[in-house]
């Protein structure tokens, strides 16, 4: 089955509510980002997935019937055809999937990883997978581009699919700049079934290829987000690798701080919340549009209506954007001035 899309008109799509300040100066919406990995792994690695992967698909169509869906979806380890029809059966009238099975890796580093390479581990030299990432949005996605990691930035089983970075820049109807959104998934560690110096490599390796992916594609105009699953969970060694490459803000640091007004409608122990997730979400504001979390919360996560369906939790965050009110978009889908034709 061929990876889900799906395409609509920005002006086949309905207006978020905006707000103006007190003195009308600013305007202010919100843009909700669902990342969930919803563990949409073929036989052998999994089996028996199709009904919950089913019940993903319809319980999001459901949130969509009644208003309550997120506005964007960063899904993640969507392999079989069950996955694949889960993303379409959400009823998302935009979405766009990241790299290909075939898709090419440009500009990787052709330098051997630390080991030997194991055919016992998946290290074919063949991907049997594509990435497994999707975008799904309410709003038209009007440019898109996405990047394969190398041959040599992925370790173990991992290396059975083509796990990379992919990008759906979004026209949200007023707004005055496009915002751009990031989805990936990057290598495992034990799951890997790689030795320790070699599935640390390859993150490290892919941490850098996907910030030079954002360097290359984001428009310092727009705001940006990007989550997925960074595999980065009680690891510092990922962690500072990771932190060389980007700079962006991450939204449970920032929602950590009770100085930031981020509503946190989700359990967290300890200082660090983000060592003990691999599910995160990253953010940085536009020239024109500022963009801060304001609540972050748990979906697909066993609560009451909220029903377990992954070995992953849904991490849902509420962003506020916010710009000068008489930048609004007065023809709400006019084309924006500037805007990067990235293709696909």
């Amino acid at each position: 089955m061929a990876p889900p899309s799906a395409e609509v008109a920005c002006s086949a799509t309905l207006p978020p509510k905006v707000t103006l300040s007190p003195d009308g100066g600013m305007a202010a919406t919100t843009l909700s980002v669902l990342t969930f990995n919803i563990e949409g792994l073929s036989w052998p690695a999994r089996s028996g997935r199709a009904p919950s992967l089913e019940q993903i698909g319809k319980h999001l169509a459901a949130m969509r019937a009644a208003g309550t869906a997120p506005d964007v979806v960063l899904f993640q380890e969507m392999f079989s055809d069950a996955a694949k029809r889960a993303v379409l059966s959400s009823g998302y009238p935009a979405i766009d999937s990241g790299p290909r099975r075939t898709t090419r890796a440009r500009g990787s580093t052709k330098d051997k990883l630390p080991g030997n390479s194991s055919l016992k581990r998946g290290e074919i030299g063949v991907h049997v997978y594509g990435s497994g990432l999707a975008i799904a949005s309410r709003y038209a996605i009007v440019d898109t581009a996405r990047r394969a990691y190398g041959r040599k930035s992925c370790a173990g089983f991992d290396c059975l699919s083509n796990k990379g970075i992919a990008l759906a820049r979004l026209d949200v109807p007023g707004v005055p700049s496009l915002i751009d959104i990031y989805d990936t998934h990057m290598n495992s560690r034990g799951a890997s079934g790689a030795p320790a110096a070699r599935n640390l490599a390859a993150h490290e390796r892919q941490a850098l290829e996907a910030s030079e992916f954002i360097d290359r594609t984001h428009d310092d105009a727009t705001p940006v987000v990007f989550g997925g699953d960074f595999n980065m969970r009680h690891s510092e060694e990922r962690w500072g690798n990771f932190s060389r490459y980007q700079s962006l803000d991450l939204v449970h640091r920032i929602c950590a701080t009770p100085a930031s007004g981020c509503d946190v409608r989700m359990s967290w122990d300890g200082d660090e919340p983000w060592m003990d997730t691999q599910d995160l979400q990253f953010y940085w504001p536009g020239d024109r549009v500022q963009i801060r979390p304001i609540r972050v919360e748990a979906l697909f996560d066993g609560s009451p209506g909220s029903p377990q369906l992954s070995d992953h939790d849904g991490f849902l965050v509420t962003y506020e954007l916010r710009w000068k009110a008489s930048e609004t978009r007065k023809d709400a889908c006019r084309p924006i001035p500037g805007t990067l034709a990235l293709g696909r």
